[in-house]
């Protein structure tokens, strides 16, 4: 039987809520590292995060066993718990629900 080879890549836009401008490049760069630990945490490999106050890009290597929808669910979800906890000045921060 042969083996089968699936390579899953994605470009993935989301932004802050109502796009807010609440990544400051002071915190820019972890938010984009917690994001990236996020997307291995959910099996998948982080190739390139970035972004600007109001959005962040990812490309990611996603596995086929999981719906893109629910990575993404858990991502923003985990990551905003964490800067709620990280960045006392942020409480109100939220990502919006969508994303493409």
């Amino acid at each position: 039987m042969g083996k089968s080879f699936c390579n899953l890549l994605y470009h993935i836009v989301f932004s802050t809520k109502e796009r807010r401008s609440w990544l400051a490049p002071e915190i820019r760069g972890r938010v984009h590292e917690y994001l990236g630990g996020g997307i291995n945490g959910e099996g998948g490999i982080p190739l390139f995060i970035n972004g600007i106050d109001d959005h962040v890009h990812v490309f990611a290597k996603l596995r086929q066993d999981k719906a893109v929808s629910d990575v993404i669910r858990n991502i923003k979800a985990n990551s905003s718990g964490w800067i709620h906890r990280t960045f006392q000045d942020l409480a109100a921060f939220a990502w919006q629900e969508e994303f493409g």
